[in-house]
């Protein structure tokens, strides 16, 4: 039963580690590094991470400078980010590509809440599925005679605190995520 709930525990974990994975990469209005981490340039033939050719800087709240090690790819890195799904169009002085973040408009901070929102709720039902998973395993091993009557009843309690705490911590930082983009 204890093995049940550590690897329960540790999946719900793993689904908070990547919400916030996902918030990592929404633009809210400040320059976030973070955007550019799901962007791959074409280097030599391999797909590879910016972050990994270039430096990359947040000298200002909106602008992020990113100055490839290797000058030649500079075309290269501009246009992957022309082809990303991040909305910024870089400017290129041949050196260094700038990314400059225009303020959001009230209603563009209002539908990044929506999509923050919908991003949490889909953790909270990834987190439900893991404690489906874990009573499944639980009735699994009662039916197999190795839990009483009173153990599943125990563990099916167990597995329910853990998943109002881990859905609880999934909605503390939605909230927070809402109000960083709210009161740019």
């Amino acid at each position: 039963m204890k093995d049940t709930l550590k690897r329960a525990e540790e999946r719900m974990g793993r689904r908070i580690d990547h919400l916030l994975d996902e918030y990592k990469s929404i633009r809210a209005g400040r320059a976030n590094p973070a955007i550019l981490d799901k962007i791959k340039v074409d280097y030599y033939g391999t797909p590879t991470p910016i972050n990994q050719v270039a430096s990359v800087s947040v000298p200002e709240a909106r602008t992020i400078v990113i100055q490839p090690w290797d000058g030649s790819i500079l075309k290269a890195v501009n246009k992957a980010i022309q082809a990303s799904e991040i909305g910024i169009n870089p400017q290129n002085d041949g050196k260094v590509i700038r990314l400059i973040f225009p303020p959001l408009t009230e209603d563009r901070r209002k539908e990044i809440v929506k999509d923050v929102a919908k991003i949490a709720e889909g953790t909270k039902v990834q987190i439900r599925n893991v404690r489906r998973d874990a009573m499944d395993d639980l009735k699994k091993l009662k039916k197999n005679g190795d839990l009483t009557e009173d153990d599943l009843k125990d563990g099916e309690e167990e597995a329910q605190k853990l998943t109002d705490k881990y859905i609880k911590e999934a909605d503390k930082i939605c909230k927070d995520k809402q109000k960083e983009i709210m009161e740019i």
